[in-house]
């Protein structure tokens, strides 16, 4: 599916099964939620943090399609295309970091390694 075609997913099925839009404020709301889900269980997946019984069967990519799912809303209720979005973002980042993260030491392949 592309970017453009899950937008039109996205939409088909709020107006549908979702009845309408939320607010563009209700959704940001809702983005910073899932968000923090996939941080809680990016957290006790990867991280120091143990599961509790609430948070086991979540999978980290169900939580991702959450996150993206309300992002393509919040794009789509304002009107912005985000395969054009996208493109236009990795040309600038393309433009503005050509040299940078090959010149930062702390990504060099010997970064972060112990002493041998």
């Amino acid at each position: 599916m592309t970017i453009q075609q899950a937008q039109a997913t996205v939409d088909e099925w709020i107006n549908t099964t979702g009845v309408r839009y939320f607010s563009e404020l209700t959704n940001m709301a809702i983005l910073t939620e899932e968000v923090g889900e996939v941080a809680r269980l990016i957290a006790r997946q990867y991280g120091e943090q143990s599961f509790k019984e609430s948070d086991k069967g979540r999978e980290l990519g169900d939580e991702l399609a959450d996150v993206l799912f309300v992002v393509i809303c919040l794009a789509n209720q304002t009107g912005i295309d985000l395969t054009e979005a996208l493109a236009r973002n990795l040309a600038k980042k393309t433009q503005r970091d050509a040299t940078r993260h090959h010149e930062n030491p702390k990504l060099s392949q010997q970064a972060g390694r112990g002493k041998e």
